[in-house]
């Protein structure tokens, strides 16, 4: 396989009809040669059918060994791992002070500890290579926090601060660190939210709110949600030039949830108050 001309791309999380199954499509219709992962390779199966631009891996987030493994056998099969894309995620939906706190746990496990495995293990080859792009998957929900979904959201605002640090501390080694934060963008993640979801204890304090919680794992998957193939065209687009920007945002929800973070706090309480809790 002829791989000196073509970059070496990294993608978790690529379950088919997700954001990073998408993004694995786009990067190989750039030319990419593709390590694309999964808890199981069997969820990739329409990543299966081209072996020349495919490298299908299993990768559990939550093993350092498995992602130590992973990073060791794409570089020796390609000799170098070139961008590295950080998707692989959960969604945890509920009240703060009834969730598991077993689900807080494996939310940040996932979401924040996962990508820092991943980071931890690619980073000393990239250093070596003086060059690299890191791509973190954040959310626009970081930007203004509202009810229902806090632990979500608040790893996502965790992932969205080691990338700023990230970004300074790999500088000097020639390696980018860009923030994704995606707006609503149409996926499975609704469907995935909704039976992790369905796995929560019966509510207590919050019963009368049900409706309105369980919604919430719904949220982004509007009419108006972006598809998945045109928010994986344009980020690719963007994290492949050659001096990629710091943040991207893109979906629906992104420019408002921009607006929402300079906005007074009452201001936004009034809001989600108004759309988010109703009883």
């Amino acid at each position: 396989m002829e791989t000196f001309n073509k970059q070496v791309v990294l993608v978790t999380g690529c379950s088919s009809g997700g954001i990073g199954n998408a993004l694995a499509h786009s990067f190989a219709a750039r030319n990419c040669l593709v390590a694309a992962t999964a808890r199981s390779i069997s969820s990739m199966a329409d990543l299966d059918d081209n072996h020349d631009v495919y490298f299908l891996q299993e990768l559990d987030v939550l093993s350092d060994q498995s992602v130590r493994e992973v990073v060791s056998n794409i570089i020796g099969k390609f000799g170098r791992i070139d961008v590295v894309v950080n998707n692989a995620g959960v969604q945890c939906i509920g009240p703060l002070a009834e969730i598991p706190l077993s689900s807080v746990e494996h939310t940040f496990n996932t979401n924040v500890y996962g990508s820092m495995r991943l980071i931890q293990a690619v980073v000393p080859h990239m250093v070596s290579r003086k060059k690299g792009k890191i791509v973190n998957i954040g959310s626009v929900t970081a930007l203004a926090p509202g009810p229902w979904s806090g632990v979500y959201t608040a790893s996502k605002a965790a992932l969205h601060a080691l990338t700023d640090a990230l970004r300074l501390e790999l500088k000097p080694f020639g390696i980018d660190v860009i923030n994704i934060v995606p707006g609503s963008v149409k996926s499975n993640i609704g469907n995935t939210a909704v039976a992790s979801y369905n796995k929560m204890p019966e509510w207590k304090i919050y019963k009368k709110y049900e409706a309105a919680i369980k919604e919430r794992a719904y949220f982004s998957q509007g009419p108006k949600a972006i598809a998945s193939e045109e928010f994986a065209n344009k980020t690719v687009a963007a994290i492949m030039k050659e001096d990629p920007p710091s943040w991207f945002s893109l979906g629906q929800y992104s420019t408002i949830m921009a607006i929402m973070y300079h906005m007074p706090i009452f201001v936004k309480d009034f809001l989600y108050r108004k759309v988010m809790m109703k009883s």
